[in-house]
């Protein structure tokens, strides 16, 4: 048996820190540790409900179906068979369809940029392809990179891995020591998850070698696949966060326990130097590095979105005194990160003179003496329309990317201490102006070597525009900018195809943004509204292939709604949704179609479909039994929908804070309601639009009951229209490679449009 690592539908690592899971790119070496960052990431993504007007749910019926939990079980899994056969058989199997070609040849096409990580002297890159759906981690020099054929060199071959190990690895990332800042990194971590679900197993990889490192000479290793995260203390030494059993892991099923684990000896036997609460979500701990500053850290997670964190330096001795951040004053709902031996520290809430949402610095060592009496200073104070999407750090510079209504521009500071004195200088003002102006695009900045250099690999892309990658190399006085790689067009963009912003007024007259791709004014072709509304994740313009070839090419709108609930304006946006106010979220997604409709895009509400995933999945499954009348069908991805037992059910436990307490008080006074699958209404069965519930057996994060026992219920109350596909692999994502990705794109935009469209197009032809 081989052995694994962990990094993580939106997500895109894991870790343990003490951020909230919003969707936005943090690349600061050695800041907040990237275990609790990555941790929030795995975390985040659950799901929120709604009510129905003047129907009383009944909970008498909640464990009729309790034979759904059982994930693999034998009565379970043969109705998920029964279920994808009738899908498939209503609506023809996608890979027959010239959907499933276009999407897959897009997926698998080598026309892509390859994202590189520098680790030591060289650019690493992870591919997949046709040849490679699983992928191969390789890597090339720096100089190599800008070249049109780059010599790549493979390091590990993950398809060939999974025949020799007869196991359906998904690379889920590598985690590499680098004892000092010129070193080249020898050894790394590997993490595997098979079937593509949250928990991983690791192995130790040795990148000289390209093999894995011997267990005879005591590589380390975990086999077992499990929910944790770890960090390099030394070259023989990890901390890792991780429960070997069930009193060592929290109520949401992640670790409780830190442990320091030297080589050559027995995992279960390492030392624990550090143990939280069961109510806590999660633990953790992290060595960080950081223009020459190196930095241990402490944290658990009380709730999702508070982490009690310590900190100290490290040192050969290992005798550092330890500061609580908490008790010097910072705020526990706050995100904290290392700049060398200055702290950044970004608000969720009010703090001192600084709005919700406001960027600080502060000196560490003024802080652990002064406390909030320290001198801190903002790098970012927000106005009602902007927030902060991004944060990375180079050798002496920050970059951020700031969104104005949720259109990006990037910013750029030096941060420094000058004979212990905190110095914040601007200096956007050797920005072009491209970069500084707001734009509908997506644009990420990250350091190519934050020990190193101050150059950036700087990404932008829009709806219709492919990706491009530059290299920003910047000093004091200039800003440089050369184009690196650039994606070719993957669709057919038309002359009639218009991206726009709107505004829809929500029911209590909040305006509620969400970018239009307008395929013309043919009023009859079918919408496609996504959207999330949840955790602080926050939605933008990105180019995409699959749907460019899946449906923009067929003729149709395409609309990507900004909730309340996400985080396009910050933490006041996101809070307006929580809880008691959950309802707000499902307002703005009818008040959007709504607007589709009042505005003459389309002629008919029978024209728009709504689709969403994980809180996305619960968002559209509200819409469903909450306002049917505004769609013509709704396709609900890996979803919560009973309420009732969310809380109990794998991660479910560690979304309290987003949607509450279902066995508090909180059930009966508001979170019955935004339960979907107590709010069926079996008098609405007729007007109920048609539905597609997808999901994944390995998703061992949102439980699959949900998706199955919502479909399972419809159907016992007579349902004709409601269709359930579940792939057996794939993880939260709901795929584990672009043949199942593919595959299930093309089930729902070919269902899609043939119910949403009146022309000869719906075939996907």
């Amino acid at each position: 048996m081989r052995i694994v690592l962990t990094l993580s539908f939106g997500a895109t690592r894991p870790s343990v820190f003490l951020k909230s899971t919003r969707a936005r790119s943090y690349v600061i070496q050695g800041t907040r540790t990237q275990e609790e960052c990555n941790t929030r990431r795995l975390l985040a993504l659950a799901a929120a409900a709604t009510a129905t007007a003047g129907w009383s749910y009944n909970q008498e019926d909640v464990d009729d179906d309790a034979w759904l939990e059982e994930i693999e079980g034998e009565k379970a899994l043969k109705w998920v068979r029964e279920q994808n056969a009738r899908t498939v058989t209503a609506w023809g199997n996608p890979i027959t369809s010239p959907t499933y070609q276009k999407v897959l040849e897009a997926l698998e096409s080598k026309d892509k940029i390859p994202g590189v990580s520098k680790i030591g002297n060289f650019y690493y890159n992870f591919w997949t392809e046709k040849e490679r759906p699983r992928g191969i981690l390789r890597r090339c020099k720096p100089e190599e990179y800008a070249e049109k054929e780059v010599p790549w060199e493979t390091v590990l071959d993950i398809d060939a891995l999974c025949r020799e190990d007869d196991c359906s690895y998904v690379y889920k990332g590598i985690k590499s020591f680098k004892p000092t800042i010129k070193s080249n990194p020898r050894r790394t971590l590997v993490a595997l998850s098979p079937g593509g679900s949250d928990a991983v197993i690791r192995r130790e990889f040795d990148l000289e070698k390209k093999k894995f490192v011997p267990i005879e000479d005591q590589a380390f290793v975990i086999s077992t696949p499990e929910k944790h995260s770890c960090s390099w203390l030394d070259n023989d030494t990890l901390l890792i966060a991780i429960g070997l059993s069930d009193k060592e892991k929290t109520d949401s099923g992640y670790p409780r326990v830190l442990r320091e684990w030297k080589r050559g000896t027995d995992l279960k036997d390492a030392p624990i130097v550090y143990t939280g609460k069961k109510s806590d979500v999660t633990v953790g701990g992290s060595l960080t590095r950081s223009r020459g500053v190196e930095l241990e850290w402490r944290y658990r997670a009380p709730s999702f979105y508070t982490s009690r964190r310590s900190v100290r330096r490290h040192t050969p001795k290992r005798d550092g005194v330890w500061y609580d951040l908490q008790e010097l004053g910072i705020p526990q709902d706050a995100s904290v990160f290392a700049h060398g031996a200055v702290l950044l520290i970004e608000l969720r809430t009010s703090w001192l003179s600084f709005s919700a949402g406001a960027l600080l610095a502060v000196g560490l060592d003024d802080l652990c003496q002064n406390g909030i009496s320290a001198n801190i200073q903002p790098l970012f104070l927000p106005q009602p329309h902007t927030s902060l999407k991004g944060i990375s750090a180079s050798k002496n510079l920050l970059a951020l990317v700031i969104q104005d209504h949720v259109k990006p521009s990037l910013h750029l500071f030096n941060v420094d201490l000058v004979n212990d004195i905190l110095q914040i200088k601007n200096l956007n003002s050797i920005l072009t102006h491209d970069l500084e102006r707001p734009q509908i695009r997506a644009l990420s900045v990250s350091a190519v070597d934050s020990d190193e250099s101050d150059d950036f690999f700087l990404r932008s892309s829009s709806f219709l525009e492919p990706s491009t990658l530059s290299l920003l190399q910047i000093d004091q006085s200039r800003t440089t900018s050369k184009l690196l790689k650039t994606l070719p067009h993957m669709f057919q963009v038309k002359a009639n195809q218009i991206v726009e912003q709107r505004f829809a007024t929500s029911a209590d007259g909040t305006q509620v943004p969400y970018f239009l791709i307008k395929n013309g004014d043919n009023t009859q072709a079918p919408c496609l509204i996504f959207a999330y509304g949840g955790f602080e994740i926050s939605l933008g313009p990105s180019y995409n292939s699959a749907l460019g070839r899946g449906w923009l090419e067929r003729g149709g709108h395409y609309v990507l709604a900004n909730l309340r609930g996400g985080g396009e304006y910050g933490p006041s946006w996101h809070k307006a949704a929580l809880k008691e106010n959950r309802q707000k979220a499902y307002d703005d997604l009818n008040a959007v179609a709504k607007h589709l409709v009042e505005s003459g895009l389309v002629d008919s509400a029978k024209r728009i479909a709504v689709r969403g995933g994980s809180n996305g999945g619960l968002l559209t499954a509200n819409a469903y039994v909450q306002q049917p009348e505004n769609y013509g069908a709704i396709v609900s991805a890996v979803p919560l929908t009973n309420m009732k037992k969310y809380s109990k059910l794998l991660a479910g436990a560690s979304w309290m804070d987003e949607y509450g307490d279902p066995n508090s008080d909180d059930w009966n006074n508001f979170l019955h309601k935004y339960s979907p699958y107590h709010n069926i209404n079996p008098k609405d069965i007729p007007i109920y639009p048609p539905l597609l519930v997808t999901t994944s057996t390995k998703d061992d994060r949102v439980h699959p009951y949900h998706a199955r026992a919502f479909t399972h219920k419809l159907l016992d109350l007579g349902a004709t229209n409601v269709w359930y596909y579940e792939n057996i692999e794939g993880g939260h994502g709901g795929a584990a490679d672009a043949k199942q990705s593919a595959y299930v794109t093309a089930l729902y935009m070919d269902m899609l449009f043939r119910l949403l469209s009146s022309s000869s197009e719906s075939s996907g032809e």
